[in-house]
């Protein structure tokens, strides 16, 4: 009897869908292109048909219990606070005990000592802002500034680093907290969703469900 397939989520997956992954984004983008007939031409970059609807800082519509291994990149800082604290807690609820949660985020401890480093470089605020994506260089204007800024959704929320990261995986029940490199984990499935490029100068964790073999 063939092994059972894993169950492999993601979320906040942007254009990312590949084969064995629950791919799911809540984007205004996707919604509006899941709207049939009108869908077929709402604006903007079209999404993989293989990407679901599903709001981390609600409820995905995963069961408890039942995944296998979660994964997120470039997602929790877009987020506030609460709201992470919200998708930390309902990663924890979809996994299967003994799961398997990564996740890719920017480094705030990374950035910070690029500022430091720079030695009051008179360009080292604008590239801290810049790079943090905590600055706005100007607002938008006009109907058409105002839609992109509500489908972009670039603007970082809140900032991480391992430590402060660490305590809100521990917080919500995670175990085994380790700081993750791109391509560690061991596992087929993860490498089949992780992008280089996404993990260069960040933050990666990984962590487990209680309660596996």
């Amino acid at each position: 009897m063939a092994a059972e397939r894993p169950l492999c989520v993601q979320y906040g997956c942007g254009l990312s869908a590949p084969d064995g992954w629950a791919s799911y984004d809540c984007s205004p983008t996707l919604r509006m292109q899941k709207i049939p007939v009108l869908g077929a031409i709402a604006p903007g970059v079209r999404f993989p048909k293989a990407v679901r609807l599903g709001d981390v800082r609600k409820r995905l519509p995963v069961a408890s219990g039942s995944a296998d291994y979660a994964y997120c990149s470039h997602v929790l800082e877009h987020l506030s606070l609460d709201d992470c604290r919200h998708a930390i807690r309902e990663t924890f609820r979809i996994l299967r005990p003994g799961g398997t949660f990564r996740l890719v985020l920017p480094d705030l401890g990374y950035l910070c000592r690029q500022y430091v480093a720079a030695n009051g470089d008179p360009e080292a605020a604008h590239a801290f802002m810049e790079r943090s994506y905590l600055g706005v260089k100007s607002r938008p204007r006009g109907m058409g500034g105002l839609l992109r800024s509500w489908l972009g959704n670039s603007e970082h929320l809140w900032m991480w680093d391992e430590a402060s990261m660490g305590r809100e995986l521990a917080g919500a029940g995670f175990i085994d907290i380790r700081r993750a490199e791109f391509g560690d984990s061991g596992v087929d499935n993860f490498d089949a969703v992780e992008d280089r490029d996404r993990w260069e100068n960040t933050l990666g964790m990984q962590c487990q469900k209680p309660g596996g073999e």
